[in-house]
């Protein structure tokens, strides 16, 4: 039973969770151990639960709702909203209104994002319902089971009009936060494609091998083409924009227990659209 549990994904922490609860774990409805010889036909119940809650402050609040299973949910977050609770957003977050509705629906779950979004970053992301399916996710989000697509503004246009910026990425000495392109960094590697090319701005679609943090907004400064509007990497203009242009735009992933293709899309925000006006 332990090695079919692993197989499905399921973390030594889950199911020694699942040992401990009465009833955790089942074949036939009938309680077993984790060294139980299981046999062609018969049925396997775990209770894969969560660990004990966060401390997340539930707040209400409106969740753009894309896509909704027993396991997981697909949002829309809307830029300048967190993901989670933190300096300048401990009242607010997507984490806090999640866990609000979760409450609203009698739904016993904790926030678990597969993936993360900066705050100023608008657009698609996965969040799971419980433990067990987050670890399924996320060991499949660099992988070809889950792709992620961005669509992003930045200044002038790189040339050429596609490619890929293959260069690792590392916090600087200097900032906690800033990061930079550096020999002793991470891998990082994004694929790039100009969309639309217009007279101070460029429309660009972009694909991460790897998910360093801003590794989008690094990168496209790191070519001289700093996103519209960042305030880290290229020019703040909040009259102009007031935050990164970039937007998670298309999501495709494997449901972790269906197998079932999900395949989502979210269009270019008004914000974004109106630098490529004129």
């Amino acid at each position: 039973m332990d090695v079919i549990l692993r197989r499905h994904g399921l973390s030594t922490s889950a199911i020694r969770r699942s040992k401990r609860r009465p009833h955790g774990l089942l074949v036939d409805g009938e309680d077993i151990y984790t060294s139980y010889l299981v046999h062609a036909g018969q049925i396997v119940a775990i209770l894969a639960d969560d660990k004990a809650p966060s401390d997340i402050v539930p707040n209400e609040g409106p969740v753009n709702i894309c896509y909704e299973d027993e396991d997981l949910l697909v949002v829309d977050k809307p830029a300048g909203l967190a993901v989670h609770p933190c300096a300048g957003s401990w009242d607010d977050s997507l984490g806090a209104r999640l866990v609000h509705y979760y409450h609203q629906i009698g739904l016993a779950a904790d926030f678990h994002p597969v993936h993360r979004l900066d705050k100023g970053t608008s657009g698609l992301m996965v969040v799971s319902k419980h433990p067990a399916a987050q670890h399924i996710l996320t060991q499949a989000l660099h992988s070809g089971d889950f792709l992620r697509e961005y669509l992003a503004v930045c200044e002038g246009c790189p040339s050429p009009l596609s490619g890929t910026v293959d260069a690792p990425l590392g916090r600087t000495d200097t900032s906690y936060i800033r990061q930079e392109v550096r020999a002793d960094g991470k891998s990082a590697r994004t694929h790039y494609e100009v969309v639309q090319q217009g007279a101070r701005f460029s429309l660009l679609r972009l694909v991460l091998d790897t998910g360093r943090t801003h590794q989008i907004r690094v990168h496209m400064a790191y070519l001289g083409h700093p996103l519209a509007g960042d305030f880290l990497y290229g020019t703040e203009d909040p009259d102009l924009i007031p935050r990164p242009a970039l937007h998670s735009a298309r999501l495709e992933l494997t449901q972790p227990f269906s197998g079932r293709r999900l395949l989502f899309e979210s269009p270019l925000p008004a914000d974004m659209a109106r630098l490529l006006e004129g």
